[in-house]
């Protein structure tokens, strides 16, 4: 494969990201994309190219000037229009809505949220234990989530039901490509940030625990964020703390389900979950990657990305990429470099939210664990589709420990 930025024919395609998948299909596409068209393209959606390597994955992301975000940031692209921070802003640009969120993600802040969250997540998991059954992906990978966003943002409780709601209707409606659908359930979350925002304009709380208020109280090179940034900056924070649990559990359950030796040893060893949190990240990866787009032609095993042409940052494959983590399709428990993965992306737009994340999956698997003899699948499972990856529909049944 070569090609030129001055003279090539149309690229093909080397894959197709519309194929039904399964539980396993995708890892073995990248997998050979790896080996044989590492930087791959598809004429699918307009046309995209997608980086399957770890090192260039990593090359790219922390390249800023040359992969930027402001134009793309997600394939399929459903954008409602104007590119919107954080992850539509570029550094500088990009730099106080990011400051403004981690300092109320650093770790106090995640250690005080436990106690209310671990309650949440014995009362949710208790609830599917005691129904013998349920769907773990659309059960408590929204449920749990939207707690998350209700503790951290401090809204009302009975914000929970309506987020979880919202969450499983936007996966429903992304799933089927319906764009007013995505558009209606991505409006709902709107109006919650801008409710939200224009209640701290007038009830202002502490920057360090609340993030409308350290938003609005950040200052840029121009002023104070706009009302309208801070908006959309909580509403991307809420699709992406919503979007990605649900194929994340659903994920984590059928390994689990599935290797009843290693569930049983995490279960008699609870110790060894936050080392077995970090190999599912690895593992099941549940954003494949976000986008970008290039400001200059780039050149890569011997194929062209001109400027402007969409690129996937595949950080899925990235993590099983052999020549960095051997054995790359097995559960490895603490391995020498699990901390080089990339579940959490790299760089200026790697995800805000990694500690909230840990905590959440630790405390779920403690939970569940513990709280059983024996989960397993309970019926076919069905997955996601472009940017996650992972199932949407996991039935479990358990046998209660309690």
């Amino acid at each position: 494969m070569s090609d030129s930025p001055s003279d090539r024919s149309p690229p093909g395609d080397d894959f197709d990201p519309d194929v039904e998948e399964t539980f396993e299909s995708p890892y073995e596409v990248y997998a050979d994309l790896r080996s044989r068209c590492p930087v791959a393209h598809s004429t699918a959606y307009g046309g995209f190219w997608a980086l399957t390597r770890y090192k260039d994955v990593v090359d790219a992301v922390t390249d800023t000037d040359t992969f930027i975000t402001s134009k793309i940031n997600v394939i399929p692209n459903m954008s409602l229009g104007e590119r919107r921070p954080p992850l539509g802003k570029d550094p500088p640009e990009h730099t106080p809505y990011r400051r403004a969120l981690d300092r109320t993600l650093r770790a106090g802040r995640v250690k005080q949220l436990e106690v209310p969250l671990r309650a949440h997540a014995i009362r949710e998991i208790d609830r599917m234990i005691d129904a013998g059954e349920a769907d773990i992906s659309s059960d408590l990978g929204t449920i749990l989530p939207a707690w998350v966003a209700v503790e951290w943002l401090n809204l009302e409780p009975e914000k929970a039901q309506f987020l979880a709601k919202v969450a499983r209707l936007y996966n429903i409606a992304w799933r089927a490509s319906d764009k007013d659908a995505v558009k209606n359930t991505s409006l709902q979350l709107y109006a919650i940030a801008e409710n939200l925002v224009d209640d701290r304009i007038r009830n202002p709380r502490d920057v360090s625990t609340d993030p409308a208020s350290a938003l609005l109280k950040e200052e840029t090179p121009d002023g104070p964020i706009p009302r309208d940034y801070v908006v959309a900056t909580l509403r991307q924070a809420l699709v992406v703390g919503l979007m990605a649990p649900p194929p994340l559990f659903g994920s984590i359950a059928v390994h689990l389900s599935r290797d009843q030796e290693l569930q049983d040893f995490l279960r008699s060893d609870p110790s060894q979950i936050p080392a077995a949190v970090e190999e599912f990240l690895r593992m099941y990866t549940p954003y494949r990657g976000f986008a970008r787009t290039t400001t200059r032609p780039v050149t890569l095993h011997g194929r062209t990305i001109l400027p402007d042409e969409p690129v996937t940052i595949v950080y899925s494959s990235a993590n099983r990429d052999e020549e960095v983590f051997p054995q790359a399709d097995q559960f490895i428990l603490n391995r020498p470099n699990i901390r080089d993965h990339l579940a959490f992306g790299k760089g200026a737009h790697s995800c805000a939210g990694m500690g909230l994340v840990r905590l959440e999956i630790r405390m779920v698997l403690e939970e569940l664990l513990s709280r059983t003899k024996r989960f397993t699948l309970a019926g076919p499972i069905e997955t996601t589709r472009l940017p996650e990856l992972g199932p949407i529909v996991t039935p479990l049944a358990f046998e209660d420990a309690r």
